[in-house]
């Protein structure tokens, strides 16, 4: 058996899995940018594709014995397509979604050119332009933000700001925004200044797929995402762009920033794109935003301010330091008790990253459990008593017992793929 073999070859990372299986089955899964594949993904990214280097492109390789490569490939730019109906090009080839940024800067931008993206302070993403980014590194960055009293986008600060900039690239797309993003406008206001427009919508591609958020195709030269959110597939990234500039950004990954693809994960991703074109995972979208909705309310009722008063797709943000606590304090306290969600800034953040002000709370992996609204009437009643009482051991004590019978109640199917004698 192969279980056997890991575990005579490597002992401590056998443990590690098993390990690792069981946080993952006995915790809830709060981090907005996590989420659990299904059994298929697993299999295919852990394939004899892993064995294969096939540098280049379909039809177009630098090493032999890729025909079945290209069929996998092919496949998994086919299906991302019919995803995104208008996306005229797909790359399914970067490792991650910073790579897919990155791609799209390389291909159209030079050292200096200006960037306006959506600070990260406010809700924006690393890859956005900071300054200790390879994209705040290498190119003059603007950032724009949300209104302090809505503490939702302001478009028209944003095309004020444009127009005084005029930058080359416009970026729109976030990892801690809780709200509807226009992509029409900011793809109006790129225009109005001669700007290209890049999407990042790693966090929300699956509830573009469903059709529950607005698509930013129509409206962008480039779309960008990570495909191990909200799309439910295995830890990757992949590129939509219009024809115009394919060529070009082919190039700017390959040979510009990778190597040989990851074909393994290329054949993953196709099997999520499949599963992504069935009914059921449009329902599941479904779910994951009323989930989201529901235990905003719950945190709401329990005391707890939420930034922009609430939430239109997968995650929302939490204020805990207005109850005293640093959101560092209460991702440790929430921890403690088999609960998981990651500290994260709030905007005008008084306190550093490290410390933050805030958490960030998402809906996908709990919803994937199979978990609906009287679990987050739970959830975030057991939320509400951790940040109440933060480090009371009877209240820790209390909470994770609620918690494994919960996980008990929505098992993961992962235990089978453990490591066994």
């Amino acid at each position: 058996m192969i279980e056997q073999d890991l575990i005579e070859a490597d002992p401590e990372i056998a443990a590690a899995i098993n390990h690792e299986i069981e946080r993952q089955d006995s915790g809830i899964e709060l981090i907005a940018s996590e989420n659990f594949t299904s059994n298929a993904v697993l299999q295919a990214t852990a394939s004899v594709f892993t064995n294969k280097y096939a540098e280049g492109y379909p039809g177009r390789r630098y090493y032999g014995g890729c025909e079945f490569v290209d069929v996998v490939e092919r496949t998994a730019r086919e299906r991302l397509l019919a995803l995104f109906p208008g996306a005229e090009h797909a790359n399914v080839q970067p490792h991650s979604g910073s790579q897919s940024n990155q791609a799209v800067y390389f291909s159209v931008l030079k050292p200096g050119d200006k960037i306006l993206g959506m600070d990260l302070a406010h809700g924006g993403h690393l890859t956005h332009g900071h300054p200790l980014n390879l994209s705040g590194l290498l190119y003059e960055v603007h950032g724009y933000g949300v209104d302090r009293d809505t503490e939702t986008i302001d478009y028209d600060a944003l095309e004020k700001q444009a127009a005084e900039v005029r930058p080359k690239l416009i970026i729109s797309g976030a990892s801690a925004y809780s709200r509807t993003i226009d992509f029409e406008r900011i793809g109006a206001i790129a225009r109005s200044v001669d700007a290209l427009h890049m999407a990042d919508i790693a966090h929300i591609a699956g509830l573009v797929v469903a059709g529950l958020h607005p698509s930013p195709v129509p409206h962008a030269d480039f779309v960008t995402s990570t495909t191990h959110k909200t799309l439910r597939g295995p830890r990757s990234g992949i590129i939509l762009c219009r024809k115009k500039h394919a060529k070009a950004l082919n190039r700017a990954l390959f040979p510009g920033l990778q190597g040989g693809p990851l074909v393994h994960v290329i054949a993953a991703k196709a099997v999520a794109f499949r599963e992504a074109a069935t009914p059921a995972f449009n329902e599941y979208q479904q779910r994951i935003i009323d989930n989201a909705k529901r235990l905003c309310q719950a945190i709401t009722a329990g005391g707890l301010r939420v930034v922009s008063g609430g939430t239109d797709n997968h995650l929302f943000l939490v204020d805990v330091f207005s109850k005293g606590l640093t959101g560092a304090d209460a991702e440790q306290a929430l921890e403690a008790a088999g609960l998981t969600a990651n500290k994260n800034v709030i905007p005008f953040d008084q306190n550093p990253p490290m410390k933050a002000s805030g958490i960030r709370v998402g809906t996908p992996a709990v919803t994937t459990r199979g978990m609906g609204l009287e679990e987050m009437d739970t959830i975030g009643r057991l939320m509400v008593e951790i940040l109440s009482k933060p480090g009371d051991e009877a209240v820790v004590a209390s909470v994770r017992q609620e918690v494994q019978a919960l996980c008990r109640r929505f098992p993961l199917p992962y235990r089978s793929l453990g490591v066994h004698a």
